[in-house]
């Protein structure tokens, strides 16, 4: 195994990305699901805690997906606004593939 496949398989082990947390508010809102991009990566975002709010068919005409950034994690020191603590495995599979697309580009993983 090379370098880059050991730096993926450390940041994406089995293909699930480590470093995030998953939210689910039941339907409450059309941004039903959150995950916050969590990990060292902010050195590279000036800072910036990255997140995304989305529908349960985030690439669809009439779904909803939405990135943000704050000044730290919006889930911390409580998360209760944003729902349920799920696992990435939980979400849709369209959510599943935002969020790998997402990450993927955050460590700059191939």
């Amino acid at each position: 195994m090379n370098r880059k496949q050991e730096r993926r398989e450390r940041l994406m082990p089995g293909g699930i990305p480590r470093w995030i947390r998953c939210y689910d508010n039941d339907g409450k809102t059309v941004d039903r699901y959150t995950v916050v991009y969590t990990g060292n990566y902010t050195k590279n975002t000036g800072g910036q805690v990255w997140y995304v709010g989305m529908s349960g068919a985030p690439f669809h005409p009439q779904g909803f997906g939405q990135h943000g950034e704050n000044d730290g994690p919006i889930d911390r020191p409580r998360y209760g606004h944003l729902g349920k603590r799920i696992k990435f495995r939980d979400l849709p599979e369209d959510c599943r593939r935002l969020v790998v697309e997402d990450y993927k580009e955050l460590w700059d993983l191939e």
